[in-house]
């Protein structure tokens, strides 16, 4: 058995809605779409036009610059609409599906043989390469390079998020098979995080497939889970140093393409938030309408649809369609209305990490938030609540001032190539100035990324 690693610094953010442990089909949608908004940091150029019939894992576009990365479409059917948006960018490849999805058809592998350069391939044939992310800059992974190592998580911290271990319990051949082909592309280097106690993934669920030294053990508060710090904690990236990640379910989907020869883009999302009736895990085709998901489901018409959990996801409605990389849907109330005297009230059912109401008494007390900040956007005030939530090794508001600063060495110093936006969610929530601290990051990335 690899470390067991105790995370002290982080916080659990605990909200009413929790998904119960029921799994439900979503209903078959009448249009599904894929998004090249889900993948950063691509050009896309298409490969199909409206008319075209496409089987489920074939080719819809691909990446100007780097034509053998392809993108998939997760069903089959008649292409019906390529949505534009401002300078003719391309925003959907809309869907019409057949009624029995057709698949075009992958080799199945003998994993025992398997090679890497093989491997590469069938994952690029496939469009299951996009799976495989790269830090530094959580891009999707260059396929010609060599990673120091592959990260998987099995477990998610964040709030509401899905129990994996409930949630693929009926995928363990395919999780295996995954990991068995992510060792290979990783050349023996695949590390796998688990959660000490509770829940996740635990060492049944992995078998044999991933060597006992590289299997670690993690317990304490939100971000454990987040993949980009058990790098940290586990194998730290040193400059000029590449490593791929890859989440949890997205390793089944992989699983199953070498194990029976196809694209079966199927994922199971945890429905969750204080304005869902039932909260609940639903089985669901990437692509798919939001309409399948949270028509008829939700308590209050004034609430945000989010894609994925409320640090880190992004607005969506039921208009929309479920996203490539997309594992949870939180719906929470809106808050957009005034609160009469609220920061004089004693606030017994208000967060917060300050202690500045008296819900501190309370340690264990859910909540039902809504998206109101409370606040705008003010000086950028230097308090050390970054670093109370932020369990890694760098100065956070250091960071933030570089970026925003263009000031390339001092970012690189400062371990800009470390981390991602999921990384310092928390440092936005507990911010009292309202930085937009993901945005910032983000946005330093992508400039370190293109200066090069």
């Amino acid at each position: 058995m690899g470390k067991t690693i105790h995370i002290r610094r982080g916080y659990d953010i605990r909200l009413v809605g929790g998904a119960e442990k029921t799994l439900q089909e979503a209903p078959s949608s009448d249009l599904f779409a894929v998004k090249p908004s889900d993948f950063p940091a691509i050009t896309p150029k298409l490969l199909v036009q409206p008319g075209d019939e496409v089987l489920a894992g074939q080719a819809l576009f691909y990446d100007k610059d780097r034509p053998n990365v392809r993108f998939p479409a997760p069903v089959s059917g008649e292409v019906t609409e390529i949505v534009r948006g401002e300078k003719r960018r391309i925003l959907e490849v809309r869907i019409l599906p057949d009624r029995e999805v057709r698949y075009a058809e992958f080799p199945k592998a003998d994993l025992a043989r398997l090679d890497r350069a093989t491997v590469i391939q069938q994952l690029l044939d496939s469009g299951c390469w996009q799976y495989l992310r790269q830090r530094p800059f959580s891009i999707i992974a260059d396929p010609v390079d060599v990673p120091k190592a592959i990260f998987v998580s099995g477990f998610d911290s964040a709030p509401l998020a899905p129990d994996w271990g409930f949630a693929l319990a009926s995928e363990r051949e395919n999780l295996q098979a995954g990991l068995r082909v992510l060792n290979i592309l990783a050349n023996g280097h695949l590390h796998v995080g688990i959660r000490e106690q509770g829940e996740g993934l635990t060492e049944a669920d992995l078998g044999d497939a991933v060597a006992p030294e590289n299997v670690h053990r993690f317990r304490g508060p939100h971000p454990a889970g987040n993949v980009g710090i058990q790098i940290h904690h586990i194998d730290p990236i040193q400059p000029g140093e590449k490593v791929w990640t890859v989440n949890v379910q997205d390793v089944v989907i992989i699983g199953r393409l070498f194990r029976e020869g196809r694209f079966r883009a199927d994922r199971v999302l945890s429905f969750t938030g204080s304005c869902v009736h039932q909260p609940r895990y639903v089985r669901v085709r990437t692509g798919q309408r939001m309409s399948d998901i949270v028509g008829g489901q939700l308590n209050s018409d004034h609430c945000r649809i989010i894609q994925g959990n409320v640090l880190t996801g992004k607005t969506s409605s039921a208009d929309d369609f479920v996203s490539f990389y997309t594992n949870q849907i939180t719906v929470i109330p809106e808050g957009d209305k005034p609160e009469f005297l609220g920061w004089l009230l004693p606030g017994f059912h208000k967060l917060s990490l300050s202690r500045t109401y008296f819900s501190w008494l309370w340690p264990k007390r859910s909540y039902n938030l809504d998206t109101n900040t409370h606040g705008e956007e003010r000086a950028f005030v230097m308090s050390g609540e970054y670093e109370k939530v932020l369990p890694m090794n760098i100065l956070p508001t250091y960071l933030l001032k570089a970026i925003l600063a263009r000031d390339v060495e001092r970012m690189e110093q400062l371990g800009i190539y470390e981390v991602a936006e999921e990384d310092l969610a928390l440092c936005e929530f507990v911010c009292t100035s309202k930085i937009p601290v993901q945005r910032i990051l983000a946005e330093g990335l992508e400039y370190m990324r293109k200066e090069g």
